[in-house]
């Protein structure tokens, strides 16, 4: 293991912190870098610096200084207009390349983003390979099981995934009954379910409570090392709110910050929670 300092660079959610304990449980150093209006302000508890997203020469700076090397990119973060970035003088002499970035989908984007880290001369790993311990595992979360519908509602949201992915739609869709009632594009997962709840909620959309599953995987090609989706007890309410049956991600392929809280809150609301095995989906046992 790496007994260098890890930089995390932290936007919105419960995630980083979940990161930033596993690898502290590690016996290893963390350095935060706080994502000005997306980090939480309680993450000031681990050492830390602030910053907005255009300024990387700053960070860059402070982060060799610090002797970190490897960086991990963690936590919820909103396409921001370019206007908007707080653009340094490393980033203001890449602006041509910066305003390609945003000509793009959030692949296109999130992969320039990468290089120019690694050009900075660091090296950028995925939660997964500094926190593993933290992947959605495959099979059934809880209590409640799948029906033979969910299972065939599952595979049907990952090949549509799996379709899609190339033309870097969204990682998630919502099925009931073989049919797909939602897929998730720029709004992102919650406003996709918010969505699909008003649809039912307007009448147009006629189907029970009880009904669907909500399937998310990463996108074919998808760079693991960004975007894994995170999963926890607040898309379990979110979910039973709007009258899912159950919610299945790919096993590997979700970060789970908080596994006790997540088969908690499934169980109470009566929802099945499923990693479903790479490349295999009708394997719910």
């Amino acid at each position: 293991m790496d007994e260098r300092p890890l930089g995390i660079v932290a936007g919105s959610g419960a995630f980083p912190a979940a990161v930033a304990e596993s690898v502290r449980a590690q016996g290893r150093e963390v350095v935060l870098f706080l994502i000005q209006g997306f980090a939480d302000p309680a993450l000031e508890r681990y050492e830390h610096h602030w910053f907005r997203l255009g300024s990387l020469g700053s960070v860059a700076s402070k982060a060799k200084a610090r002797g970190i090397q490897q960086v991990v990119m963690v936590g919820g973060l909103t396409r921001p207009r370019l206007r908007d970035l707080g653009l340094d003088w490393t980033m203001l002499r890449l602006l041509p390349r910066i305003a390609g970035l945003f000509r793009g989908g959030d692949n296109h984007l999130l992969s320039g983003v990468l290089q120019l880290v690694a050009e900075q001369g660091f090296t950028l790993s995925g939660a997964h390979e500094v926190a593993p311990g933290l992947l959605l595992p495959e099979g059934v979360l809880g209590g409640v099981t799948p029906s033979p519908q969910d299972r065939a509602d599952v595979a049907r949201g990952l090949d549509v995934i799996r379709a899609l992915g190339p033309y870097d739609v969204g990682q998630g869709v919502i099925v009931v009954d073989g049919w797909v009632a939602a897929v998730e594009a720029a709004e992102g997962t919650d406003q996709m379910l918010a969505r699909y709840g008003e649809l039912r909620r307007s009448g147009r959309l006629r189907v029970s409570a009880g009904h669907g599953v909500l399937v998310k995987a990463p996108k074919p090609e998808q760079d693991r090392r960004i975007d894994l989706p995170s999963l926890g007890p607040a898309t379990v309410a979110r979910a039973h709110e709007v009258g899912l049956r159950g919610i299945a991600f790919e096993a590997g392929g979700a970060i789970v910050p908080e596994t006790q809280a997540l088969v908690a809150a499934a169980d109470a609301a009566g929802l099945f929670v499923v990693g479903v095995g790479h490349g295999a989906p009708g394997a719910l046992a």
